[in-house]
């Protein structure tokens, strides 16, 4: 529990004072898909099918800490310094990189006993945080356009 509260100190106030280069709009909007997105998935991937779970089985209010202490605080970092305007292949490999700090984090929780797998496979969160960052920088890529358009 320890490792998971100074997790969550330690995003939160990175993501408070790093220099924003996204909106509060864009910041509030992708930070809220990012949680519809988490809570959605774990409804069914936790609490149906119980691949997963966070501190113990079933519903857990505890698992708030996750969602969020967590997940707003990545989705600032990550869009914040999100290489739009750089080729294609500097925009996978940070993806990547992204997807193995999660996949890092993910162990690491494990072994403190604040998440579990239960039928999930390591191999199924290589798949999937890749496709989780790119619908997030998809996602934040619509909310700029509808700023942009908003502003005309």
């Amino acid at each position: 529990m320890l490792f998971l509260i100074f997790t969550v100190i330690m995003l939160n106030v990175i993501a408070y004072f790093i220099p924003k280069r996204i909106s509060k709009i864009e910041i509030l909007a992708t930070s809220l898909f990012a949680s519809y997105l988490q809570v959605n998935t774990d409804v069914i991937l936790d609490l149906k099918y119980d691949l997963y779970g966070y501190f113990s089985k079933g519903p857990d209010w505890a698992a708030f800490i996750y969602i969020l202490g967590i997940y707003p605080a990545i989705n600032v970092i990550f869009l914040n310094y999100y290489p739009y305007r750089k080729q294609l292949n500097k925009q996978a490999l940070y993806i990547l990189l992204w997807s193995a700090l999660a996949m890092l984090y993910e162990k690491l929780f494990i072994l403190s006993g604040t998440f579990y797998l239960n039928g999930w496979k390591h191999i199924y969160s290589v798949l999937t945080y890749p496709v989780l960052y790119i619908m997030l920088m998809l996602f934040h890529k619509t909310i700029t356009k509808y700023v942009k358009e908003s502003k005309l």
